[in-house]
C-alpha cells in the first residue's frame, strides 16, 4: 500500500514537472506552481460567448461583466466557470464600464450619457448626462465616477450615490482611458500622445506627460502608471509621483487595455489576438498567451486574467 501511494504521489509531481518544462518558453518552474496545480504561466483555451464585438471587461469580486457594443447590452459571467448568469440591456452602444463595489457603470457614446446598473441583478438604477462620446473610459475613485469625453477632450466626475454631475474638466485631444492612483486621476489622450494628471479631489491638472504614440489605456501598479501606445506598440512606465519616465518597453502589435495582477502588468494586443505579461520592476517580458480574436478589454479577477474579445464575440479566461 506505501509503495503504491509513493508512486502516486511521485508520477503526480513527475508529470506536474513535464507539464510545467512544456509550457512556453517565458513559463516559470517552481515548486509553488506545482503545489498550486498552476503548471502554466497562463492557462489557454478557455473562451466563452458573449453578446456581439465586446469591447471592455471588468470584474464585480465574483463576477466579470462584458460590455457587448452594438448588441447594446451587457453579459454577466461567473468568474469561477464562465457561466452566464445574467445579460442586461443599455440604452446605447455599450463601450467602457467601471464598478463602484455595488453598481456597474457603461458608457453610452452615442447618447453622451452613463447608465448606472445594481450588480446584484442588473437593474438599471439611472442614467447620467456627461459630455461628447464617452467612450474611452471609466473609473471609480472611491467617491466619485470619472468618465472620458473623447470628442470634446474633456473628462466628467460624477458622484457615484446618485450621479450628481461634480464637474467637467479639461484634458488633452481625444481623451480615453483613464485611472486612479489612489489620490489622483491620469487619462491618456490618444491625439496629442501625452498623458494628463488631475488631482481627485478638485479635477485640478497638475502635469501633462509625453508618452510613444496613440495611447489609449492606462493602469496603476502601486508605484507607477503604465500606459498602452496603441500606434507605437510598446507600453509607457511613469512614476506616479511626479511622471518621470521610467521605460518604454516593447508589447505585441495594437496594445489597448491593460491590468495589473500585483505582481505583474498584462497588456491586451489587438492585432494579435493575445495578451503580453510584464514583470513591472523592470518591464521584461514574461510570456505571451493566445486569447480569442481581437482582444479589447482586460480586466484580473484576483486569480486569473480576462479578455473581452472584439472580433469573435467571446470572452477569455486565462
Amino acid at each position: 500500500m506505501r509503495r503504491t501511494v509513493k508512486r502516486t504521489i511521485c508520477a503526480v509531481f513527475a508529470s506536474a514537472i513535464l507539464l510545467t518544462s512544456a509550457a512556453s518558453p517565458q513559463a516559470t518552474k517552481n515548486l509553488q506552481a506545482i503545489a498550486t496545480l498552476k503548471f502554466y504561466a497562463a492557462a489557454q483555451g478557455n473562451s466563452f460567448p458573449v453578446g456581439t464585438s465586446p469591447v471592455s471587461v471588468i470584474f464585480d469580486g465574483s463576477n466579470v461583466w462584458v460590455a457587448n457594443g452594438p448588441s447594446r447590452t451587457i453579459s454577466k459571467l461567473r468568474a469561477s466557470d464562465g457561466a452566464v448568469v445574467g445579460t442586461f440591456a443599455t440604452p446605447d452602444f455599450a463601450t467602457s464600464m467601471a464598478f463602484d463595489g455595488a453598481n456597474v457603470w457603461v458608457a453610452n457614446p452615442h447618447q453622451h450619457s452613463v447608465t448606472k446598473l445594481r450588480a446584484a441583478d442588473g437593474v438599471t438604477l439611472g442614467t447620467f448626462q456627461v459630455g461628447l462620446n464617452p467612450g474611452g473610459g471609466v473609473a471609480f475613485d472611491g467617491a466619485s465616477i470619472w468618465v472620458t469625453n473623447t470628442f470634446d477632450n474633456t473628462i466628467t466626475k460624477l458622484r457615484a450615490t446618485d450621479g450628481f454631475n461634480e464637474g467637467t474638466f479639461p484634458t488633452g485631444q481625444g481623451s480615453k482611458g483613464v485611472a486612479f492612483d489612489g489620490t489622483n486621476i491620469w487619462v491618456a489622450n490618444s491625439i496629442d500622445d501625452t498623458v494628463t494628471k488631475l488631482r481627485a479631489s478638485s479635477g485640478t491638472n497638475l502635469a501633462t506627460f509625453p508618452t510613444e504614440h496613440g495611447p489609449r489605456a492606462v493602469a496603476f501598479d502601486g508605484a507607477s502608471i503604465w500606459v498602452a501606445n496603441s500606434f507605437s506598440n510598446n507600453v509607457t512606465k511613469l512614476r506616479a509621483s511626479d511622471g518621470l519616465n521610467q521605460g518604454t518597453f516593447a508589447t505585441g502589435n495594437g496594445p489597448v487595455a491593460l491590468a495589473f495582477d500585483g505582481t505583474t502588468m498584462w497588456v491586451a494586443t489587438f492585432t494579435d489576438n493575445a495578451v503580453t505579461r510584464l514583470r513591472v520592476t523592470n518591464g521584461q517580458n514574461m510570456g505571451v498567451f493566445p486569447t480569442g480574436k481581437g482582444p479589447d478589454g482586460i480586466a484580473f479577477d484576483g486569480a486569473n486574467i480576462w479578455t473581452s474579445n472584439q472580433v469573435d464575440s467571446t470572452a477569455s479566461k486565462l
